[in-house]
């Protein structure tokens, strides 16, 4: 008896072996496989809300009114945070408190409507208004199929025809680059320009 026993005391290690590589071979066939991460798609330019006869207002911290957009339609792209209207009227004042307003058929712009493309029959005005010196600065309006505007950087771009009307003096060109903190305008192309003599009083 001691000696069968002897015997078999050699291949229990053998038989615990074997039992284990069943078990692990049991564990690696019921382990359910891990499925491949699934790639995001892409995201694609579709409006993701719509906005009909609308105002947007956009305050700053201390609850002053610095933009006011409203439209006939608006759709919304959430790829590039944008809103695109039809039949857009902006309104925007600057740190002065002096508005500026900015009508088109159609108006792109950012989320916060200081990047703003209007196009077809565009315009935008600057009523008369006092500088930081007191000086009177005239009535500004600039018109035409496209138009840019920056607002903190106060500038308006066009690459295409535009008219520009500065109090009674008339100005064309075939594209416009203005900076109102400098008071530069970069007329380019088919410049042409009418100036009315000022009355002295």
């Amino acid at each position: 008896m001691r000696t069968a026993w002897e015997r078999l005391s050699l291949y229990v290690p053998v038989i615990l072996m074997g039992l284990l590589a069943l078990g692990t071979y049991w564990l690696v066939r019921s382990t359910p496989l891990q499925t491949a991460p699934i790639a995001e798609a892409p995201v694609r330019h579709e409006p993701d809300y719509f906005m009909r006869k609308f105002s947007v207002k956009t305050f700053d911290r201390s609850g002053r009114l610095t933009n006011e957009v409203t439209g006939l339609d608006a759709r919304h792209f959430p790829d590039t945070d944008t809103l695109e209207i039809d039949s857009a009227l902006i309104r925007s004042f600057n740190e002065e408190g002096k508005l500026t307003i900015a009508t088109a058929k159609q108006a792109l712009t950012n989320a916060n409507a200081t990047d703003v493309q209007l196009f077809g029959d565009a315009k935008v005005v600057r009523e008369a208004t006092l500088n930081a010196a007191g000086q009177p600065q005239p009535r500004m309006e600039f018109r035409g199929e496209f138009l840019h505007i920056v607002k903190d950087s106060q500038t308006i771009k066009s690459d295409k025809p535009v008219d520009l009307i500065r109090g009674s003096d008339r100005f064309t060109a075939d594209s416009l680059d203005y900076n109102n903190v400098d008071r530069v305008m970069q007329l380019k192309g088919r410049v042409k320009g009418t100036l009315v003599p000022q009355v002295a009083k």
